[in-house]
């Protein structure tokens, strides 16, 4: 049998260059090629990916087209998250960003054809700092493959700790003469309820070359439109958490009798803010479109130009009920404490805070497109030498449509609420409402009070340059050197406003509104995935207010008073006056080098690569901050700082980084590979981290104030990683995989303090003038000092550095570079065929572990107290497939699984709680029939079973969210020309 693990010139290359063409070559078994045959569908997409594996260099793993225009699943992070160590986070019910051993989206780096792409992220309530990439842009059906690599490489770009995971697109010259392809599906989706019950999808592929096969032309494009649903309860405004025996905001005390199991002295305890159920629909659509041409006049040169688009564009609608509360406990139940202090949580939880039922109502839309332009220039002057330039500028850019904003909310209200009942103990927490007099809901005494208009927006450029060549070294165990040179300017401007209206206690009157604009709907039929939704504990409606109803109500009103409630006068509106505006712009420089050995003719054939990166990282950022001139002295205790307006700050920093990598593998037998690799890996720190502005709290004290800002000198996070594997590829397409890997991670950012005196505000109660003030009277009572001072400087008291004030301190908080951590884990994967019969299966497991975990028994209530340092993500996940690929006939089930993981450490009042994501699982399934030759019909189920999703907090009773999408289908037919 022949060497099949042999020195391959660029192995990874050469897997991908079968997984696009989708051929294979058959070997005699004495190892001559007898014929190309091509492999197409499950079997053959499988194939090509173990292919991959096989043949890398360090961990790779990869995902292939079954055909042109087909990957395995509808949304490309649902087909990654097949991959062993891969998890995924999902949003509206749909695959959005990807978690790899642990770390989460952040930690990863997407990459097209190799080139690093901008991310454009936006968040309800503030400007985003996130880096990561929303795998929900992309369609499917344009991409060929996508390789996970899990250890470093000296040629790839940085900035994941965790992966970098590379998107492959289909070449022209790589493919038939002529390819076009076909594909119209439609979508139902059973989580809306007002949407359309079936949606379109439709996707090309067409793929030509000519003149001697030296010009290629390709080009995809597809358009999908999805109506989809969620219906969920929140505790909105987070816990409050206290230690048991403490009197504090909504503390019971041990010995109160009106709850069963009441918190004792050294229990740990929450009591909820609010609760909440909200009900959302959402439209979207997905334009994806690729342009490639490629010229090959010579076998030695090749030029490829090539054009992407995405644009997805969101609508959205929302409506929800629900209360706050005061902190008020009257009588309960709590689950049972072990006696020694632990942490207990409420069962049964009524609040007797005395004030409004809400009815909130929300309208929006957002746009977020993606365009890269491309330039690969390939040439092999020699024999021996092979090089390559590459440039592309690409931007993504998400914010609002309209005036709507990005998020926003009307919140309606009755006024009549006397106490709130929540239980716990189900599913979903049953609510139920105890109102003045008996009353009930009754839509003649709603009226609105505040509203909100949030306004987030990103944009990110990357502009990148690089230079990569391979020398071929003959007769010598280095058989190439690989070197490279490469440039990137990456610009992300991240921004928000909020234009919001604190009439919290009514807006108008209850007559001002029409009734009608408040709608009775069943909460049973709303929530009809949880069992408790249609207890005797729960309110049986809810009501869903008119958003356009309660705009137009609300500027009647507002043009009587002749009031401006908006930057659009009487009309309720978003702000385009950022408030937050930050610019960051990363140079970032790099080198490399990496020898590749090996020794093929020994009897346990083995390959060693060694590669250096070295990385030079400059980083300039700005942002808009108030610009303060004066301090007054407002209130015997309390000095404000006065605002002249708003400016631009700037800051720089910079780090360099030297990235080793050293891969080994080494054929133990002809079907058995080992590996071992070492590798140093960097992710950069978020963009609010890096952010160059500084503000402070204009509310000041006698000894001074506090300040915030940003760090563009901190340096990234860096890992050491470990991994060693081995594989045995025991039968056609089939084989057994086992790793351990560890991450040695450090640089995680915490913060630190120090004082400065922040814009030289002179402080009216810090110098000369202060006291003389105290020694006239004798005294240094605040309320006698500050009345003398008025008397002889007028009133408001200011501070003057003419006068001799002293500038005041600031105790500024900035981030710094502060923790370490380790996390490990191990991989296990197998894949099987069985025979000829045409079936096969998959099963994979990822363990993580880590050594720094959330304490729950840890109420980080102290002087002092920073928050608790604990890794997000980290969670064992499986996946169990199994498939049928035979005589025009394909069909999958996949389960996958994610253990319960850390999402956040502060909750919805900021709050320092944590949040934790609860232990899911999901079956996906899919079937196509080849009618003809060229002729396929297929059906997809997703999350067939209904499964809901749910958060919580210290305990599984505190919950956070409780959430319901629901299972979709499509249908579909498939043609090739």
């Amino acid at each position: 049998m022949s060497n099949q693990f042999g020195f391959r010139k660029k192995s990874i290359a050469a897997a991908i260059a079968c997984a696009l063409t989708g051929t294979a070559m058959a070997q005699s078994q004495d190892g001559g090629a007898l014929e190309e045959v091509t492999v197409v569908g499950i079997r053959g997409s499988l194939t090509k990916s173990m292919d991959v594996k096989r043949d890398a260099q360090g961990v790779v793993d990869a995902i292939s087209s079954e055909d042109i225009g087909k990957m395995p699943d509808t949304n490309l992070a649902e087909s990654l998250q097949r991959v062993t160590g891969v998890s995924i986070d999902r949003q509206n019910g749909e695959g959005s960003r990807v978690t790899v051993r642990g770390f989460g989206p952040d930690y990863n780096v997407v990459t097209l054809n190799g080139r690093v792409m901008p991310a454009a992220n936006i968040e309800a309530t503030g400007a985003s700092a996130s880096r990561s990439f929303d795998f929900a842009n992309l369609a499917a059906e344009s991409v060929s493959a996508v390789e996970v690599y899990k250890t470093g490489k000296a040629s790839l770009a940085t900035g994941g700790i965790g992966s970098v995971i590379n998107i492959r697109t289909a070449r022209p010259l790589e493919q038939d003469d002529m390819v076009l392809n076909l594909s119209a599906k439609t979508t139902h989706d059973t989580s809306t309820k007002e949407g359309d019950d079936f949606t379109p999808e439709l996707s090309g592929i067409f793929s030509t070359k000519f003149a001697d096969d030296t010009i290629g032309v390709a080009l995809t494009g597809s358009y999908s439109k999805r109506d989809s649903g969620y219906a969920k309860s929140e505790t909105p405004s987070g816990w409050y958490t206290i230690p048991g025996g403490q009197g504090d905001w909504g503390s019971i005390a041990p010995d109160n009798t009106n709850f069963e199991n009441a918190p004792q002295e050294g229990d740990v305890y929450s009591v909820p803010r609010g609760i909440g159920y909200a009900f959302g629909e959402v439209q979207r659509e997905r334009t994806n479109a690729q342009l490639t041409m490629q010229w090959a006049p010579r076998d030695d040169f090749e030029a490829t130009l090539d054009y992407t688009y995405a644009e997805q564009d969101v609508e959205q609608q929302y409506n929800a009920m629900g209360a706050w509360f005061n902190g008020v406990p009257v009588s309960g139940s709590f689950t049972k404490g072990s006696g020694n202090g632990s942490v207990v949580a409420p069962i049964v939880y009524t609040d007797g805070t005395g004030s409004d039922v809400t009815f909130n109502a929300g309208e929006w839309g957002s746009v977020n497109e993606n365009n890269s332009v491309g330039l690969n220039l390939a040439w092999d002057p020699t024999d021996h030498l092979s090089l390559a330039f590459d440039y592309h500028n690409s931007t993504a850019e998400n914010g609002a449509k309209d005036g709507r904003g990005t998020n926003n909310n009307i919140a309606g209200v009755q006024f009549n609420r006397a106490a709130t009942t929540v239980n716990y103990s189900g599913d979903l927490p049953a609510t139920s409402f105890g109102f003045i007099d008996g009353q009930g809901f009754d839509p003649a005494q709603m009226l609105t009070s505040g509203s909100s208009f949030r306004n987030s927006y990103m944009k990110h450029d990357i502009e990148q340059a690089k230079f990569d060549g391979t020398f071929k070294v003959d007769d010598s165990a280095v058989k190439t050197i690989d070197f490279g040179v490469s440039y990137m300017e990456s610009t992300n401007r991240s921004a928000f406003a909020n234009a919001q209206r604190d009439t919290w206690g009514g807006y108008g009157s209850p007559a001002d509104y029409p009734d009608d604009i408040f709608v009775q709907k069943s909460m049973a039929d709303a929530l009809d995935q949880f069992s408790s939704a249609d207890s005797a504990g729960m309110t049986p409606y809810y009501y869903a207010a008119d958003f356009q109803g309660m705009i137009n109500a609300i500027s009647a009103i507002a043009a009587a008073n002749g009031e401006t409630i908006s930057p659009c006068g009487t009309v309720l509106c978003a702000s385009d006056d950022f408030t937050t505006d930050r610019t960051a712009v990363e140079t970032q420089q790099a080198a490399y080098a990496q020898v590749n050995l090996a020794w093929e003719e020994a009897a346990m054939p083995m390959h060693l690569a060694v590669g250096l990166r070295f990385e030079d990282t400059q980083v300039d950022a700005k942002a808009k901050v108030p610009v303060y001139d004066s301090i007054v002295w407002a209130a015997d205790n309390e000095f404000v700082a006065q605002s002249s307006g708003l400016g631009f700050s700037r800051q720089e920093g910079g780090y360099s980084n030297w990235l080793p990598n050293i891969d080994f593998d080494i054929s133990l037998r002809d079907d058995v590979v080992a590996r071992a690799s070492v590798s140093k890996t960097i992710t950069r720190p978020g963009y609010a981290d890096i952010q160059g502005g500084q503000t402070i709290d204009p509310l000041l004290r006698f000894n001074g104030g506090t300040a915030s800002r940003g760090n563009p000198d901190l340096d990234p996070f860096e890992s050491t990683n470990f991994d060693i594997s081995a594989e045995w590829y025991y039968g056609e397409s089939s084989y057994v995989s086992a790793g351990y890997y560890r991450k040695n991670v450090k640089n995680f950012i915490g913060q630190s303090s120090f004082t400065e005196n922040t814009f030289n505000l002179a402080h009216p109660a810090q110098g000369p003038r202060y006291e003389q003030a105290v020694a006239d009277l004798g005294t240094d009572d605040p309320a006698q000092v500050r009345a003398y001072m008025e008397s002889l400087y007028g009133a408001p008291v200011v501070g003057s550095a003419a006068e001799g004030d002293a500038a005041a301190e600031f105790t500024v908080i900035a981030p710094v570079n502060a923790e370490s951590a380790m996390i490990d884990g191990f991989e296990v994967a197998v894949q099987h065929m069985f025979g000829d019969s045409g079936f096969g299966g998959i099963v994979n497991l990822t363990t993580v572990d880590g050594d720094i975990s959330y304490d729950n028994f840890n109420t980080n209530k102290c002087d002092g107290c920073e928050n608790q340092f604990a890794l997000l993500g980290l969670s064992d996940s499986f996946n169990v497939i199994g498939f049928y690929d035979k005589d025009g006939i394909q069909a999958r089930i996949a389960y996958n699984w994610r253990d319960d993981f850390l999402t956040n450490t502060f909750d919805g009042n900021g709050e320092r709680n944590p949040v934790y994501t609860e232990a899911y699982g999901q079956w996906d399934a899919n079937a196509s029939y080849d009618i003809q030759d060229n002729l396929t019909v297929f059906v997809e189920g997703i999350n067939l079973t209904n499964e809901t999703q749910r958060l919580y907090g210290r305990h599984k009773n505190m919950m956070i969210g409780a959430i319901q999408t629901g299972a979709r289908y499509n249908l579909g037919v498939r043609y090739n020309f």
